[in-house]
């Protein structure tokens, strides 16, 4: 882990006519950390990731990514990152490996095909590679969404709320490709509202409410901020969750 932060923000603002979407965010990612950006609808999370990722231009304070300066540098920067938004961008014409082979020939890098052989193995997709992506299921399109923002092996990754609308299986599979990125050094900021994907994930936890930074760190950080746990014993029900996993069987193939 590098001491430079692979994501920087400082005093962050950000306003849509009259409305103030963020209002002077603080954030320091650390390089091959995955840090979760939690919030509720509208706290500005999206618009965050858009500024970050060039997509989008703030209205005052300064933002980096990779070293690079997103206002005055944009271009290294998109050279550095990959997006996943909240809506898979695959072309549900193509075959998975159609997908990737796409990709890794607009980045013009070398040996295509041999790129998207090694995602989609990597990814658990091999089988279903010569599949148009129509059939697949959500998990299986949201795997491949990620994998096609891994071509060309950048640093960052930015996901903005990747399991929205996905089943607990597929979520599962989700937060499985996560943990494998930040294992092999990748950063990746993960935005969303699910406050169990951001407890399983996340190295540290960064909370947005109302435009500002208002809670920053770790899970064990975190619960300090709280009064000394009360001990209770109460008999504990499964979750709904709980049931529907153990029924499918949480490890059957997925289709």
């Amino acid at each position: 882990m590098s001491a430079t932060p692979a994501i920087e923000t400082a005093g962050l603002v950000k306003s849509y006519g009259d409305h103030a979407v963020l209002r002077g965010v603080d954030l320091s990612v650390p390089s091959g950390t995955v840090v979760a950006l939690l919030g509720s609808n509208g706290a500005g999370k999206t618009t965050a990731v858009r500024i970050l990722s060039t997509l989008l231009k703030a209205d005052g304070g300064t933002a980096a990514v990779n070293g690079y300066d997103v206002a005055t540098q944009p271009a290294k920067v998109r050279a550095s990152i990959s997006l996943t938004g909240q809506f898979a961008a695959v072309d549900e014409v193509l075959t998975g490996r159609e997908n990737l082979v796409l990709v890794a020939e607009l980045r013009h890098l070398t040996d295509p095909g041999g790129i998207a052989g090694d995602l989609l193995a990597r990814f658990g997709l091999s089988d279903a590679a010569g599949r148009r992506v129509a059939t697949y299921s959500g998990g299986m399109r949201r795997r491949l969404d990620i994998a096609m923002s891994l071509v060309g092996d950048v640093p960052v990754l930015f996901l903005d709320e990747p399991t929205t609308g996905l089943d607990p299986q597929s979520r599962i599979e989700v937060w499985k490709t996560v943990r494998q990125l930040a294992g092999g050094g990748t950063t990746v900021l993960l935005t969303t509202q699910y406050l169990e994907e951001a407890e399983h994930l996340a190295d540290r936890i960064a909370i947005l409410h109302e435009g500002r930074i208002i809670a920053d760190g770790t899970l064990a950080e975190l619960k300090q901020m709280l009064p000394p746990a009360k001990v209770e014993y109460v008999e504990k029900q499964p979750t709904l969750e709980e049931i529907f996993l153990s029924i499918v069987g949480n490890d059957s193939p997925v289709q």
